[in-house]
């Protein structure tokens, strides 16, 4: 029997996911096969802010078309419900799912930032953004969840109490210290002094680690692209690999906030890597799809009708 091809669904440890983790507690990155995110990618993909619910039967086909085995897939859809993720409802005995109004906005909320990394920002003003803080080594779980929260805004540690970002804004950074209470803290804009031997804030970040991902990534993914513009990837193998690229992709503004090309070296790759991103995303988008509709069809016909997929185009498109 001829084996399909797939290309492996393997998240990023690191904890950013579609949006920041605020009100609403998305499920974290994590090693292995991470069915409750899985669960939720599907939906903000093909079921966004749709307002009827799906068979559980239906997403929990959907999670084994990634190696999701039923029983993993049916206790995260019972977890994502308990968070508030999710809403659910039963009709005799099946039960129906779909993203709650909060999630789908903050899911929504962190689509558009995702689609649009990379582009063209325009002229930076040559400020930076710092946020400088004071927390003890007692009060660790307080340190890992302002750091992670300043990173999905876009700042880095220049030291270890002085983060600073070339995007951010000030106004979102005051309220996340604001509301995880940080006794010890501040933020202002400052443009930094060219003095011989002093840090630049850039060097926040590691430019040569920086590079050789954005290059990986396109390497990574030239072998596909290949496929894609030749039309040999199957159905399923674009809904697999469409959710793959989309994961990889979406982990990148945790390490790069989309750094003004005043900062950046020549030849950067970024708009390269962005490039294969978007071909493979939106050229997979009918595909994955119609995969989607096959598998909702199997339980509801007239609801495998209502799903679509969206164009990055789109996404960014002013409304």
């Amino acid at each position: 029997m001829r084996m399909r091809k797939r290309y492996t669904y393997t998240p990023s440890v690191t904890e950013g996911a579609w949006a920041e983790a605020g009100d609403v507690d998305l499920p974290r990155f994590q090693v292995g096969a991470p069915p409750q995110h899985l669960i939720t990618t599907l939906l903000g993909d093909y079921w966004i802010s749709r307002p009827e619910q799906l068979p559980s039967a239906a997403l929990v086909r959907l999670a084994e078309e990634f190696g999701v085995s039923a029983v993993a897939a049916r206790a995260a859809l019972s977890r994502l419900a308990r968070r508030e993720l999710l809403e659910s409802s039963k009709v005799g005995r099946r039960t129906y799912y779909r993203l709650t109004d909060q999630a789908a906005a903050v899911l929504l909320n962190g689509r558009q930032r995702i689609m649009s990394f990379g582009l063209d920002q325009g002229a930076w003003d040559g400020a930076w953004v710092v946020a400088a803080f004071s927390i003890s080594e007692e009060q660790r779980d307080l340190r890992h969840a302002l750091r992670s929260r300043l990173r999905w805004l876009g700042f880095a540690p220049l030291y270890d109490g002085l983060w600073v970002s070339p995007t951010a804004d000030a106004g979102d950074a005051a309220a996340v210290l604001a509301e995880l209470e940080v006794p010890t803290s501040t933020i202002f804009r400052a443009q930094p002094l060219d003095l011989a031997g002093m840090r630049t804030p850039q060097e926040a970040w590691d430019f040569d680690q920086l590079r050789r991902t954005y290059e990986g990534f396109a390497a990574q993914y030239s072998p596909l692209l290949v496929r894609v513009r030749k039309g040999a990837v199957s159905a399923s193998e674009a809904l697999v690999a469409r959710t793959g690229i989309m994961d990889t992709w979406r982990t990148f503004p945790n390490h790069d906030p989309d750094l003004p090309a005043e900062l950046l070296p020549a030849d950067w790759p970024r708009s390269a890597a962005r490039d294969v991103f978007v071909e493979i995303y939106d050229t997979l988008g009918p595909l994955a799809e119609f995969r989607v509709k096959q598998i909702v069809a199997e339980f509801d016909p007239s609801l495998a009708e209502l799903v679509a997929h969206h164009r990055t185009s789109l996404i960014l498109a002013p409304r």
